[in-house]
Parts: structure tokens; sequence; C-alpha cells
């Protein structure tokens, strides 16, 4: 709110000297839900399609064993609780009736410098909590700021202990930094505090000045999945890399079919529709496009092949691409066949000669089903 109408608040948080017993009964039990009892934490259920809101105790903290969590929490004021936060930026409070902002930390005044600063002594917050690392660089990238120096030179003792967090969390922040225009900014950063060659070790290191020039070239509208297709292209097996993380099996596939695919479009003008159409007909092929134009020309000279691409994709459409086919497998089987592995060969061949347009409705394409099993019987 307070940098302006640019940057418009995704949620709210609630936070409050009200115990959660006591949330609890100015919004009725049949509305809340203790999420985090322990820690402070109600659910209130919003009214009609409004999301729920968090309500939390002010509180401090103790030692984070686990380098994730506090072992304990105790109630306080709320200048203990804004102490306790991770930066300064988000250590602010506003009376929501009011306006009136309440800033303990100096977080506003790092928000005019455009300062990404740990609260307190930089140490300390990042060793209580190792995914503050990640946030304070998505925070530096995405609001265009720049990183404290003695916040990244914690970050920079640290990197090496980011995996004690979960891999689902770690992988939440990169989709959220490979889906920004911002991504290069990022992994640039990621890179000079050491956090890229700790998550991402499979990464050549000789690779990641080219990985930002080449995140550099992506659309700012590019999805996180080629955002990270284009960080793994240089990686053995990009796929272990995506299962490590545990990215949901739509990820995982997607990206395996953007690296996999890559040199498909080679030489576009020149291949065969059968060849070129399915790869053009795929759910992903815009994040291919983009991937390709990132990875094979510098900005000022896109692809020619992309280009090539992107003119045929204005004239013809999504059923020119993948038409219905004129013969399948009921068809085979009416014919005398049984599945197996001429029955492949021949849905295989008659879908090519479909695109490339040999063959031009159904009777011709059984024509053609009757030559290839001659042929095959021939051969045999």
């Amino acid at each position: 709110l307070l940098l302006g109408e640019d940057h418009v608040p995704e949620d709210f948080d609630i936070a409050t000297d009200a115990v959660p017993e006591r949330v609890r009964e100015v919004f009725g039990r049949d509305r809340t839900h203790a999420v985090g009892a322990s820690f402070g934490v109600v659910l209130v259920r919003g009214q009609g399609q409004q999301p729920p809101i968090e309500v939390a105790t002010f509180r401090t903290e103790g030692a984070y064993g686990d380098g994730r969590h506090p072992d304990s929490v105790e109630f306080a004021t709320r200048r203990d609780d804004a102490r306790r936060r991770d930066f300064t930026i988000n250590g602010m409070f506003m009376d929501p009736r009011t306006g009136e902002v309440f800033d303990d930390v100096g977080g506003r005044q790092d928000l005019e410098r455009r300062v990404v600063r740990a609260i307190g002594d930089p140490e300390a917050r990042i060793a209580e909590d190792k995914l503050r690392m990640l946030r304070a660089i998505r925070f530096t990238a995405s609001l265009g700021f720049t990183l404290d120096p003695a916040t990244a030179d914690a970050i920079a003792v640290h990197a090496g202990e980011i995996p004690v967090v979960s891999a689902e969390r770690i992988a939440d922040e990169w989709r959220r930094m490979l889906g920004h225009s911002s991504r290069a900014v990022a992994v640039r950063l990621a890179i000079e505090t050491g956090l890229l060659a700790t998550v991402f070790p499979e990464i050549p290191g000789g690779s990641c000045s080219e990985a930002v020039s080449r995140l550099e070239r992506l659309p700012g509208t590019a999805a996180a999945m080629v955002g990270l297709s284009v960080l793994l292209i240089d990686v053995d097996d990009p796929v272990a890399v995506c299962e490590r993380l545990k990215l949901a099996n739509r990820e995982t596939n997607e990206v395996s079919w953007l690296v996999r695919s890559r040199g498909e479009l080679a030489a576009a003008k020149t291949q065969r529709r059968s060849k070129l159409f399915p790869v053009l007909a795929h759910p992903s092929r815009d994040g291919l496009l983009d991937l390709v134009d990132a990875i094979e020309q510098p900005a000022e000279a896109p692809s020619p092949d992309v280009a090539w691409c992107r003119q045929l994709l204005e004239t013809v459409s999504d059923e020119m691409l993948d038409p219905p086919p004129l013969v399948t497998g009921d068809d085979l089987k009416a014919g005398g066949l049984s599945p197996g592995p001429l029955f492949k060969t021949l849905l295989s061949s008659i879908r090519d000669a479909q695109l490339d347009r040999e063959v031009c409705d159904r009777d011709e394409a059984l024509a053609l089903v009757h030559e290839i099993r001659n042929r095959h019987q021939d051969d045999e």
C-alpha cells in the first residue's frame, strides 16, 4: 500500500493483542478455525466469496531448533512482534480503520531507500529460518530493490543450510521467482550468494552466467516452468531435479517436454507438417517458442525458426494443427486387425499422411491402410 498503485496487495493478514480464544469469541466459533493456536494463529472465514483471513496474536519466538520453525512462542506487544519478523519492509503494521502506520524497525525508511534488509542482526534472522534467504532474494528482485550488504553476507554464510527447508517450500519460492519478469535478477542474486549452487547443484558452474542471459531474453510474461526449463537446459537429467523438488507431475512433465523438444523447431520452414504440427499443437508450445528464442539467439536477433512458427500460427487454426483422425483403432478392428505393432504403425502412418495432406478423407485413408497392410504381408 505504501508503494502505491503499481503494487496491489494479494491478501491481508491481521495482527492483534487479542489472544486466540478472544479472537474466536469476537468472530464466532462457527467462522473460526485455530490453525495454529499454539503459535497464536486463528483462521477467520470470510463473508460470501471473500477468502479466509489469518488473525495472529502479537508474539515473540524462542529458538528455531530445526532452522525453520520456532520451538516456542510467547504472546507479547506489537513492538516485540515486529522485531521477530524477517525484513524491515515486512515489519510494519497499519491500523485498517485510520490508516496509521506503526513502524518500529525502520521499514518505511528502507522502502524509500528501496532496500531489503533483515531486522536486527542478519545472521540471527537467517539462522532462525533458512527460508528467509530465498525470500530475501525474491523480494529484492520482484520489487526492484537492492539487497542490504550485511543481509547478503549472512545469506552467503548460511546458503549451504537451505536443504533443511522442505523441498516443497523451496520449490514454491522458485516458482514465484521464475514466474516473475525479474527472474534473471533473482538468479543473479542466487549465484552471488551461493544459493543457486546449493539448490541446483546439477547446473554446470560454467553455464551460470549464460543462464542469466537466457532468462533475460525470456518475455516478462513467461510462465514459471518455462523459466525453470531455461535454467535447467544444460542439466543432464532435468526430470530428476523436478522430482527432487517434489514438483507436481504436471509441472515435471512440462519441464521434461520443453527441454526435450528444444530442437524440434530446427529448420521449421522445411519440416514436414507431420513432424512440426504435433509440436505446435502441444499445450506448452508457446512456452517452447519462448524457450528456443531465449537459448538460441541474442536478444537483438530472434530465432528465425521461432519467427516463422509464430507467423504460421497466425494463419492456421488449432483444428488444422490437430485435426480429428480420419481412421481410428475401431476402424482397424472392424477391418480384422488386432492391436499390435502393425496396428500402431498403421495409425501413425495414416496420421502422418493426413497431416502431410497425402490423404484428405476417410476413403483415401482406408485405401492407404490396405496398401500398407499388403506391403507388410509381401515383406513377410
